[in-house]
């Protein structure tokens, strides 16, 4: 059953006579709370920040000494008072309620500014339970929701970047807050405890290895609003998760315009996909358009890996995503600058590249400091009408000793080793996927068709234009490799990439057709490998 509403009206403005502190980040504290003395608010902290503003020569007054009873429980316990929450949700125009406040002398807040306990951020350097555990803050979010609840007569500040909107607030309106300030106040409020809950949440799941919780909610931090979403028509923002994982989201960006919604959403699948190379073996470059790659290549350094992915499909490369597992050298800039580009990502550039780039002034450059481990657990989510789709992230890595050689034919070392990169990146094309590959280089991409049949089509397609561009006199599927990211149900899709020149497959396996497929592979004299694994990319 609901709790019925107070019957008195919210006051529309409140002016501000005291003042409640706890924070955990210090960031512009002294400033605000000596700009609030200034005018005339009386000051009031909980321990460490007490002692912050008086070591300032600001006079502040220790919850303590309000409650009459020392922190606790090494600090565990020192807000948790009815004089400290009754002063927090207090109805001061109520007549019971001012009765009550003023026998049990309690004193109203009018403003709080707490921030929580850096649970997100520990998490994120120590994997120690107990550290984790005594990060998560029991006052702090208490104090902010009470605060919140009675914005009627409550400013609730979470975040120090709105220490200076307060002071506007109070200026503007002869040292009171207005009803629709604290109400939007109110608002970040509740979603700055609801996104720390998630965090806590979601930590004892992955803790607890609970790959389905009773509930699931998912926070975040707004990065930026965006000038339009997916289309023009549809607004958007970015939040972080908080999640440590190098990518755009923890990228510093160097130069250019603002990131688009799809900037970000492509420059993120080119980030993971060419995060699938160890730098420390190769060079590789993955240029990604509309979220599909549509040029993937590695090599002794990043100009030559660049060229190799450019001649897989110049085309469409074009105003495409650019992305990189080596720092970028000024070779590989002079050559992604050729052509227009929207979004460069790689963890560091050296001086000369970031000038290189620079002539290019709407060119985003973006480094991350490092690359995403491909192998590294974590969730997706995505959105459906009335409820979330959360899985694991596609950490599956297939390694050559996990193949199946099912043909007559084994493949030879060096397909070998096109036909594991091919299947590295058909994880990362929409399925249905197939992919040709060639001497360590994607040389035609079929993405995204409802038949795999198609797939090969077009992927052969892709090759055959890209000789002709280049100048070849044959398609550049001759000789390549093929992956698919899922089974081949009938032997057509697998007769179509023979038919473009392609001497090996890659497939997962697990049709009820395996033994028709396997023997048109061997009639066509191709080799064939199962992985046992697919990877399947909606």
């Amino acid at each position: 059953m609901a709790v019925p509403p107070s019957k008195v009206a919210l006051p529309e403005l409140v002016p501000m006579k005291r003042a409640l502190f706890s924070v955990s980040d210090s960031t512009g504290l002294l400033d605000f709370a000596r700009a609030l003395h200034e005018r005339g608010v009386a000051l009031v902290a909980t321990g460490s920040t007490c002692k912050a503003l008086i070591d300032a020569g600001l006079p502040a007054t220790n919850v303590a000494d309000v409650i009459g009873f020392p922190e606790i429980l090494g600090g565990r316990v020192k807000t948790l008072h009815p004089k400290i929450h009754g002063g927090l949700l207090g109805i001061r125009n109520d007549p019971q309620h001012a009765a009550e406040m003023q026998e049990h002398g309690i004193e109203g807040f009018d403003l709080v500014a707490v921030n929580l306990y850096p649970f997100e951020k520990t998490i994120a350097s120590t994997e120690d339970y107990a550290t984790a555990v005594e990060n998560i803050d029991i006052g702090g979010p208490a104090m902010t929701r009470a605060a919140a609840k009675n914005h009627g007569f409550v400013s609730i500040v979470v975040d120090p970047a709105d220490y200076a909107s307060v002071l506007e607030a109070l200026d503007a309106n002869g040292g009171a807050t207005p009803l629709a300030f604290r109400k939007r106040l109110a608002a970040k409020a509740f979603a700055r405890t609801a996104a720390y809950d998630a965090a806590v949440s979601n930590w004892f799941a992955r803790v607890l290895e609970e790959p389905a919780p009773a509930w699931r909610s998912f926070g975040g931090s707004l990065r930026e609003i965006m000038r339009y979403g997916e289309n023009p028509h549809q607004q958007a923002a970015f939040y972080a998760t908080g999640e440590v994982r190098p990518g755009v989201s923890t990228a510093k960006q160097l130069q250019g315009k603002q990131l688009s919604y799809n900037n970000i959403n492509d420059t993120d699948a080119a980030f993971e996909l060419v995060a699938e190379f160890d730098p420390a073996e190769t060079a590789a470059v993955a240029i990604i358009k509309h979220a599909n790659p549509c040029g993937v290549a590695t090599g002794a350094s990043l100009a030559e890996a660049y060229d190799k992915a450019l001649r897989c499909d110049p085309v469409s490369a074009f105003g495409g995503i650019v992305a990189l597992n080596r720092t970028l050298d000024a070779d590989a800039a002079k050559k992604i600058v050729e052509i227009f580009t929207e979004v460069i990502i790689a963890p560091d550039a050296t001086e000369e590249a970031i000038a290189i780039v620079a002539a290019k002034k709407n060119l985003r450059l973006l480094v991350t400091g490092g690359l995403p481990d491909a192998s590294a657990k974590g969730l997706t989510v995505k959105t459906v009408a009335g409820g979330l789709l959360v899985q694991d992230r596609d950490a599956g890595r297939v390694q050559k000793s996990d193949l199946k050689v099912v043909t007559k034919r084994v493949p030879t070392d060096a397909e070998l080793d096109d036909l594991l990169f091919a299947f590295r990146v058909a994880k990362h094309v929409k399925s249905n996927a197939i992919v040709y590959v060639k001497d360590g280089a994607t040389v035609g991409v079929g993405a995204g068709q409802m038949s795999r049949v198609d797939s090969s089509t077009i992927a052969a397609k892709k090759a055959a234009d890209a000789a002709r561009t280049a100048g070849l006199p044959e398609t550049l599927a001759k000789g390549s490799v093929v992956a698919s990211d899922a089974f081949f149900p009938f032997a057509d899709g697998l007769l179509a990439a023979a038919e473009a020149g392609a001497t090996a497959i890659i497939q997962p396996g697990g049709s009820m057709r395996d033994d028709e497929v396997i023997a048109a592979a061997d009639e066509a004299g191709l080799a064939m490998v199962f992985t046992g694994m697919r990877h399947f990319r909606h």
